[in-house]
């Protein structure tokens, strides 16, 4: 009779347990991310030394919703902003709302708080008592670069503009 044996990632072949793998920051791609997101604002945010909001519609299919662009601090080196999303969904849930910081030396935007959490780490081991991902901070860089790459391809200016 042959001897059917399952074996867990988690467990070795000789039978004990290993550690899980420990999550490693791709610094590369989240400064490129950064980077790009920095790029990204400023196109949506013309004279961006003269004015301090943007508000811009955007569409997805047969829905709208509103982007605000705000200028919430300014200094010689950075600019802290709060971007916010409003919709008639607000029945399902607080809309995403975040706060930015651009470093114009650096020519990056990182997010640095989204909604009430603050302080976010590069990683976390998990689970842990916030039950954040590995890579909560990453992701809410991505989740910034297709909010606004998706605000850039669909969205409408609501600012009249002088000419």
């Amino acid at each position: 009779m042959a001897k059917n044996v399952a074996t867990n990632s988690a467990q070795s072949q000789s039978g004990g347990f290993r550690a899980p793998r420990r999550y490693i920051v791709d610094l590369s791609g989240q400064q490129a991310c950064c980077e790009a997101n920095y790029a990204r604002l400023l196109k949506l945010m013309p004279t961006f030394d003269q004015r301090d909001q943007w508000h811009y519609d955007v569409q997805a299919g047969e829905q709208f919703w509103s982007i605000r662009l705000a200028v919430t601090e300014r200094a010689r080196y950075t600019t802290m902003l709060e971007v916010t999303q409003q919709n008639g969904l607000q029945e399902w849930g607080s809309s995403p709302r975040l706060q930015v910081r651009l470093y114009h030396d650096a020519r990056m935007a990182e997010v640095v708080a989204w909604q009430e959490h603050r302080r976010v780490r590069p990683r976390y081991e998990y689970p842990n008592r916030n039950m954040y991902q590995r890579d909560e901070k990453a992701q809410f860089n991505r989740f910034l670069e297709d909010w606004l790459s998706h605000s850039l391809a669909h969205g409408q200016s609501c600012q009249t503009v002088d000419l």
